[in-house]
């Protein structure tokens, strides 16, 4: 009887060593899976800031081409060097919602500068539209837009695949426990569905 007894908790004892084990496994490769998301989100977004960071380049050449005209607005061209220092920089271990929307917006407001100040100087001296630098311009403008959409669009889609797979259960309780949290999106800008106007007036 006394053998029985013992035989049954050892049984026991095995089974709860064993689902403990087992429990302890899909732990691991839950946090595993997650952290490898998260490396593939933050992944992305290391081409969207090389995306936007193209944009902030191209403000030395919008301000080459509005020195290029005889008499420029100096307070027209500060407020594009101004909007170009305001940027912000963000650290891609920490992608909340609130810190994206900031970064966006400080480099929509640059962006939204330096086309007015290239508007109002073409306005005023259409003859530069011929020059090179302004051609080029154009070209490398409207190929950096195209780019950030699409870097935005991939970072979004890396963070929907992350936050999905934290959120559900059982894997919630592992986000929880290592630290796993929400990234934030990428987000149209209020009354706006795309990127901030670039067109340059001819």
């Amino acid at each position: 009887m006394k053998k029985s007894k013992v035989g049954i908790i050892g049984l026991v004892a095995i089974v709860l060593i064993v689902c403990a084990a087992a429990v302890g496994i899909w732990m691991v490769s839950a946090n595993n899976n997650m952290t490898r998301a998260s490396e593939s989100a933050k992944s992305k977004w290391g081409n969207v800031e090389a995306d936007y960071q193209h944009r902030k380049d191209l403000v030395s050449q919008a301000i080459n081409i509005v020195k290029g005209a005889g008499n420029y607005e100096q307070e027209t061209l500060e407020k594009v060097i101004q909007a170009r220092n305001n940027t912000v920089e963000l650290n891609k271990d920490d992608l909340t919602e609130e810190n994206i929307a900031k970064f966006q917006a400080s480099y929509d407001k640059m962006a939204q500068e330096m086309t007015r100040a290239i508007n109002v100087t073409v306005e005023r001296y259409p003859e530069l539209t011929a020059t090179k630098n302004y051609q080029e311009f154009q070209v490398q403008i409207e190929g950096c837009e195209n780019r950030i959409n699409v870097s935005r669009k991939q970072f979004n889609a890396e963070v929907e695949k992350y936050n999905k797979m934290i959120k559900v259960f059982p894997n919630s309780i592992v986000a929880n426990m290592f630290g796993h949290e929400e990234m934030g999106y990428f987000k149209a800008a209020e009354g706006a569905d795309e990127a901030p106007s670039t067109e340059i007036l001819l």
